[in-house]
């Protein structure tokens, strides 16, 4: 890997990511998925993601 300035946007995040004490490949996997639809972006959470949005205050079940 070259410097900074020649890592792309994604060595950069998973760079940022994984250089934390006790950070692990896992951190840097990717937990959104964009895509393209007749010119619209769509974002959608990754189904993989183990983080997920959502009422912090209620477990999952209760919703």
């Amino acid at each position: 890997m070259g410097t900074e300035d020649e890592m792309t946007p994604e060595e950069k995040r998973h760079d940022q990511l994984t250089t934390a004490p006790d950070a692990t490949e896992d951190d840097a996997r990717p937990r959104i998925v964009v895509s393209d639809h007749d010119g619209a972006k769509r974002i959608d959470i990754a189904d993989d993601s183990p983080v997920r949005p959502g009422d912090p205050t209620k477990e999952p079940d209760d919703e």
